[in-house]
């Protein structure tokens, strides 16, 4: 798999860890052993959170699992195209109320967004690849794994060994490649909202 760090830079310092992370979508097919899997798991548990509510929560589906096809059957056809080749697929959750005293969190989906950025970096860490998507029926994910009213559905990810952009229809092998940023001061800025 490329490392995102051989074809991009950054403008400033970081470490090589954010730029060799990206998305890529070809995966040979293969299983993911359960530990590497759990260890990818363990990064998301340790993510921070509000009063550390913790509200994230995983539901997924390993190959060939009884599970699988109803998680690949959520996808739409443009990712099922692909996705078919993971390893493993998940959903993120969070939950829309804080645990201790029932009080609606604010930040559950801004919390659940960073257990999935420690998930993305470890999977990386790893050598796998790990795509996260929002291109679901959020509704069917609701009623088909039984996900209760007081949780909101985020996202699903692919996670797989990484392979060769062959396998992919020629539309996708032009995108398989690590994606550059809009520049700093594009998304940042001291004060009052000052973006175009």
């Amino acid at each position: 798999m490329i490392k995102g760090s051989e074809k991009r830079s950054a403008d400033y310092p970081i470490d090589r860890l954010f730029l060799d992370r990206w998305s890529p979508r070809a995966m040979t097919g293969d299983p993911i052993p359960h530990a590497d899997l759990l260890a990818l798991f363990e990064a998301a548990r340790w993510a921070p959170s509000s009063y550390n509510n913790q509200p994230w929560r995983i539901l997924y589906a390993t190959r060939n699992s009884e599970h699988w096809q109803q998680f690949l059957e959520l996808l739409v056809e443009g990712n099922q195209v692909w996705a078919k080749n993971a390893g493993a697929l998940l959903l993120f959750l969070s939950k829309k109320t804080f645990t201790y005293n029932g009080k609606p969190s604010i930040t559950h989906s801004f919390d659940a967004g960073a257990a999935w950025e420690n998930l993305a970096l470890q999977g990386s860490l790893k050598g796998y690849v790990v795509h996260g998507m929002q291109g679901f029926d959020y509704e069917r994910a609701r009623t088909t794994l039984q996900v209760p009213d007081d949780f909101q559905i985020e996202a699903m990810v692919a996670v797989g060994l990484p392979g060769s952009p062959e396998v992919l229809p020629e539309k996708l092998r032009s995108k398989e490649a690590p994606s550059d940023r809009r520049k700093l001061e594009e998304t940042v800025c001291a004060g009052p909202f000052c973006f175009k």
